[in-house]
């Protein structure tokens, strides 16, 4: 490709609608541009990235037996309605009427849609397992798509979905997903971790996240300092603790104290002159099975999907302020466990080991101060309801302390079971022709985003430092001058010879100043630059690698070996 025939209108400036780094180089190299909020037009570089990392996908799926299909976008609600899912998943869903007021969604995933086309299309337990996959185009409706590619509302996924007979099944295909991820990340280049993850609106029993590391990344990864864990922040556990009751200092009685408009945990621990820590933090919450008051300490910060668990129900939202006032007899700001009844109280393990602890006093400006664990109050179910932090225990070994890095997710695996086969009757026949349900997995990868990960992992002052194998180009030419008749020749020379030789070159033949064309292709991030220049006098040319900045001079005759 020749880079005046390219369609890359560079910037030299930052543009100010992009906040992260991948954003403002994809935006700046003339890769992407902004059509609508969450929504990206690709242009011809960006297009060969998003190429390069389907293709790295699609060998590795087909390599692992998976085998591609392609559905439709344009999702009737009937099937989303047999799941719940059309309620459950809120203002993200896409809804659209058509013309006979049929209701359709775009579709964010599609787990109903080969759900209906597997119970429709198997019927044998001789053609299972299976594992069918897209890549194509999936659409939620953020409430704030930002970070450019990272959160859009309109992006590019390949998702797939295995059916089995058996757990076992099952367990075998995510190996075998888990171990293809890995390779497709590997050829990739990029470096990441593998962490037990939420499995969120998908569902399903346990699910694992794969975390292109990035200082920038928007989420935290939580690792283990002494053995192998990492998690997310959703789901990171947390190492039991020895859950007992301190001995509390029989001086320190309980004592009920005046705190005018004061409700936060900052506002309460600096009235009462004690740490966060020492704060019991008493949240009300509302559930199918009625309102429950769950404790944590004020430092720490709770975890609904750890909650749901712990309390083992499906509904869990925060009560509002009228609850409130009718569960602790109090206003906002004021729940304390002393003395709180006809409500379910779950605490958090380490709640129990606040020996002179602070509480709201369930009366409005009030609150407690010198209270503990077995003597002023007690907790019905005991359990990990909070997110993880720093220098926590790991639940997996005795030893090792929580470290954290931060990560971009790229792509997530799941084991589904019969969420979804149970409800839309998705059965075979087994050897004693019975209907059995499918079991099944669901594993996606964002296609973008792992584009836009890769740039937050590869960048540097100058641009993009793409990894070669998702490089739109492999080598760039350029010719310091193009008015110069040998330069050009043998930059023509080289050019076919590269591209002959199945080497992907992008040819900078602009007749604009070579400080321009340099920093033209150090923002595209092209990894190999040959600069055809004064050195051809001897026969020589500078080849430079873009990443480490190594730069040789090397034979016109031994390019093609070098970039080869």
């Amino acid at each position: 490709m020749r880079m005046s025939q390219v369609v890359a209108p560079t910037l030299r400036e930052d543009p100010s609608e992009a906040e992260v780094i991948s954003h403002k180089l994809m935006l700046r190299g003339g890769f992407i541009r902004k059509l609508a909020a969450g929504v990206y037009t690709f242009l011809p570089l960006g297009f060969r990235v998003l190429n390069k990392v389907s293709c790295i996908i699609r060998e590795e799926m087909t390599r692992a037996g998976a085998q591609e299909v392609l559905m439709p976008t344009l999702l009737p609600a009937e099937l989303w309605q047999e799941t719940g899912r059309w309620d459950m998943y809120g203002k993200e869903l896409f809804r659209i009427k058509d013309r006979h007021d049929r209701e359709f969604c775009l579709g964010p995933t599609h787990e109903e849609v080969i759900t209906d086309l597997v119970r429709t299309s198997v019927r044998s337990y001789k053609q299972l397992p299976v594992n069918l996959y897209q890549i194509q185009t999936k659409f939620r409706d953020e409430i704030r798509p930002r970070f450019g590619l990272m959160r859009g509302r309109e992006f590019m996924m390949k998702d797939a979905y295995s059916f089995h007979t058996s757990e076992e099944s099952l367990d075998k295909e995510y190996k075998n997903m888990y171990e293809t991820y890995c390779r497709i990340f590997d050829r990739m280049g990029l470096k990441y971790r593998v962490v037990e993850a939420d499995s969120g609106l998908i569902g399903g029993g346990y699910s694992q996240e794969f975390m292109v590391l990035a200082e920038t990344g928007e989420e935290e990864i939580f690792h283990c300092s002494h053995c192998d864990y990492s998690a997310s922040r959703d789901s990171a556990g947390i190492g039991k603790w020895k859950v007992e009751a301190g001995t509390p200092n029989s001086e320190l009685r309980t004592q009920e104290l005046h705190t005018p408009n004061v409700r936060t945990v900052e506002e309460v621990s600096a009235f009462l002159k004690i740490k966060p820590s020492q704060l019991i933090k008493t949240l009300i919450y509302e559930t199918e099975t009625g309102p429950i008051a769950a404790l944590v300490r004020g430092d720490h910060a709770i975890n609904e999907a750890k909650l749901k668990k712990v309390a083992g129900v499906e509904d869990l939202r925060l009560a509002d302020a009228a609850v409130i006032k009718k569960v602790t007899k109090a206003p906002v700001g004021f729940a304390g466990p002393v003395g709180l009844k006809g409500v379910k109280i779950i605490a958090d393990t380490v709640v129990p080991l606040v020996e002179d602890g602070a509480s709201g006093a369930n009366k409005e400006d009030h609150h407690l101060v010198h209270i503990a664990y077995g003597r002023d109050y007690k907790a019905e179910l005991i359990g990990d309801i909070r997110y993880a932090v720093a220098a926590d225990k790991c639940p997996r070994c005795a030893e090792g302390k929580f470290e954290v890095s931060r990560g971009i997710e790229v792509g997530h695996i799941f084991k589904l079971g019969t969420k979804y086969s149970t409800k839309m009757n998705c059965v075979y026949l087994d050897e004693n022709n019975q209907e059995k349900v499918m079991i099944m997995g669901c594993y996606g990868i964002g296609v973008g985003r792992t584009a836009a990960a890769a740039i937050e992992q590869n960048h540097d002052k100058d641009g993009i430092l793409w990894p070669a194998p998702i490089a739109p180009f492999k080598v760039a030419l350029i010719p310091a001058n193009t008015s110069e008749k040998e330069q050009l020749e043998t930059a023509e020379k080289l050019y076919a010879e590269l591209r002959s030789a199945g080497i992907e070159v992008l040819l900078d033949d602009r007749e604009d100043r070579m400080g321009v064309k340099l920093k033209d292709i150090d923002l595209i991030g092209i990894p190999i630059k040959v600069i055809i220049g004064k050195a051809l006098k001897e026969g020589k040319v500078e080849v430079k690698d873009r990443k480490t900045g190594e730069m040789k001079l090397v034979e016109v005759k031994d390019v093609r070996n070098i970039c080869g």
